[in-house]
């Protein structure tokens, strides 16, 4: 898979879960990217997911950037 694709299939899956109402929770780096931990503001349901590609983890730091400036 070509790295343009991967960002947009990771970008994807953030979506998916900022669309359903998930708020970032947590991030966890390591040498395999970043695991950003998801949590739903009704319930304590959590989702992670595992991201590797580079613009990816840039994607969801504007979005953490975003969610902490409009408050919690």
């Amino acid at each position: 898979m070509s790295e343009h694709q991967q960002f947009l299939t990771e970008r994807d899956k953030i979506d998916f879960f900022i669309q359903k109402g998930y708020r970032i929770h947590s991030v966890n780096e390591h040498l395999d990217g970043a695991t950003v931990e998801f949590v739903h503001p009704n319930g304590n349901v959590t989702e992670a997911l595992l991201i590797s590609n580079a613009n990816a983890r840039k994607y969801f730091s504007s979005l953490l950037i975003k969610q902490n400036s409009m408050g919690k």
